[in-house]
């Protein structure tokens, strides 16, 4: 009884642009708190929060009630800047038709064949950075080895040379960050500095590009230029989105391997199940995006008045859709806060769903899958050497920096 008063103290006290201590370490129990007692839970701002899985799959599925558009939503929070502009062209954030039109463009560019051509450049990257921890022992998981993959295979997707690559990470941490609930003067302008800086960058490798066109099965870059199907993207357009493909890659699969190999240690029993069962690593790394989703929160705008558990809620409410309790909901998984590489099924909303469901989900499967596989079989006894930290974003979850050690292993 005293812990259900708690918990329903915890989800009545719940603030988003006033977070709890401890709350980007571990969201968990609120999480919990608002699953069982505060399925709509209002703020303070009249934005509202849902957190069950059901309601999140119907906003995801109905764009016509819940607009992805963040034209209004953005305005105040970012003003007439560099980001404002970025934020509402991208893919992410747009609605139908614009969003129908880019993201047919998008997936014409992003074909099985283009993403299957990155495979061997990844293994010999993953088996690469494997070898370069082997000599070091310790280690850092994140800077040597998560953070490094997806700037290389982005890389390789828009075929950017290798020495123009270094600004990428830091330009979409930048980007990204200025998406948390609260933002401070300083990560607005280093945001709003990323933008421009990433924008000039991409329009002169565009202008290179045109003058000297790449493959298009393969050159992500040079099928948008192209456009598909006599659809084609404006230069605001190409640069906007040629930066959400770039910045999706980035943190939100630097935080799948990250994540997954932290609960790998955490639940020991498991990784010696994928350890005795490689084959287990397509639905571990479901398990781990459900476990652990990288992105934690989305937001959506209601264009008309709509019901969740008898609360209607009026047309213009903000709507931040909590994906990570989402996935920790005991109605849509059974015993949701045990980890269980072999869970089927496993219809997680990691990727979210329907019209918005991630372009890019088969690449960062295949990133994933094959980073965390070669790694455990590379260092099947890889220990922490010091205390891994947060982010301490909310919006996506993930380590800044993953002490370790590694004991080298015979290659076979």
């Amino acid at each position: 009884m005293a812990e259900h008063r708690a918990d329903e103290e915890l989800a009545a006290s719940f603030e988003i642009t006033a977070l709890p201590p401890g709350f980007a370490d571990d969201p968990f129990p609120t999480y919990r708190a608002l699953l069982e007692h505060a399925p709509v839970k209002r703020f303070a701002d009249g934005s509202v929060m849902l957190s069950r899985y059901a309601d999140l799959d119907r906003v995801y599925r109905d764009t016509k009630a819940f607009s992805s558009d963040k034209k209004v939503e953005f305005l105040p929070k970012f003003g007439a800047t560099p980001l404002y502009d970025h934020h509402t062209t991208s893919l992410v954030f747009s609605d139908p038709p614009l969003h129908t039109r880019v993201r047919k463009i998008m997936m014409g560019a992003l074909t099985p064949r283009a993403i299957a051509a990155l495979e061997p450049g990844l293994v010999a990257l993953v088996d690469s950075l494997l070898a370069n921890m082997a000599e070091k022992r310790d280690v850092d998981l994140i800077e040597d080895f998560a953070s490094a993959i997806p700037v290389e295979v982005i890389g390789n997707l828009f075929v950017m040379p290798h020495e123009e690559r270094g600004p990428l990470r830091d330009w979409s941490l930048a980007i990204l960050g200025a998406l948390e609930p609260t933002l401070t003067p300083e990560q607005h302008d280093l945001g709003n500095r990323a933008v421009t800086q990433f924008k000039a960058y991409l329009a002169d490798l565009a202008a290179r590009r045109r003058k000297s066109p790449g493959d298009p099965a393969t050159d992500v870059l040079t099928r948008l230029l192209n456009g598909n199907e006599g659809e084609q993207l404006s230069d605001e357009e190409l640069l906007q989105n040629c930066i959400f493909i770039l910045n999706a890659g980035h943190e939100t699969t630097t935080n799948l391997i990250g994540n997954a190999l932290f609960e790998l240690i955490e639940w020991p029993e498991e990784k010696q199940r994928l350890i005795d069962n490689p084959d287990l690593i397509d639905t571990a790394v479901d398990e781990f995006l459900r476990f652990q989703s990288p992105n934690q929160l989305g937001n959506r705008m209601t264009t008309e008045a709509v019901t969740f558990h008898d609360e209607e809620i009026p047309a213009g409410t903000r709507i931040h859709l909590c994906i990570g309790a989402a996935n920790r909901d005991p109605r849509q998984f059974e015993t949701p806060d045990t980890l269980d590489l072999g869970r089927k099924p496993n219809r997680h909303l990691a990727f979210g769903q329907g019209p918005h469901l991630c372009a890019g989900f088969s690449l960062a499967r295949m990133e994933g899958r094959i980073a965390i596989s070669r790694f455990l079989h590379r260092f099947p006894d890889y220990q922490l050497s010091g205390q891994p930290q947060r982010t301490g974003r909310v919006r996506f979850r993930g380590f800044s920096n993953f002490p370790a050690r590694v004991t080298p292993e015979e290659q076979p």
